[in-house]
């Protein structure tokens, strides 16, 4: 029997963000408008498809990001962007999210928004 969080919980909007990719985590950056994070940036999202000036967000529910760094801890856990699309572990000032499965092989996390 396998384990799935596909699709549990989610909830996405679409904003203003050109050059963003998918699988990336994102931060608001303006009014109805998110952009890239830089490194130990508090994320909002995972970009889940982009297009010209547009880009659906997924804000709430479980979701897969890349990692950098010291895999995160199932069970939650305070998490940062890393800079280069990803998350990683972080101090004070991260984001809470529920981490409910990590691959180390693959280096993803998938966490609860």
């Amino acid at each position: 029997m396998s384990v799935s969080f596909e699709g549990v919980g989610q909830v996405c909007a679409t904003f203003l963000g050109g050059g963003l990719t998918e699988g990336q985590v994102v931060k608001m950056t303006g009014s109805g408008t998110v952009g890239a994070c830089a490194a130990d940036d508090a994320f909002c999202g995972v970009a889940l498809c982009c297009k010209d000036d547009a880009c659906t967000v997924q804000v709430g529910g479980f979701v897969s990001a890349k990692y950098t760094g010291t895999a995160p801890g199932v069970g939650w856990a305070a998490l940062a962007a890393d800079g280069k699309g990803g998350v990683k572990t972080a101090g004070e000032g991260g984001v809470m999210c529920l981490v409910a499965q990590v691959d180390t092989t693959a280096k993803t996390a998938t966490i609860m928004l």
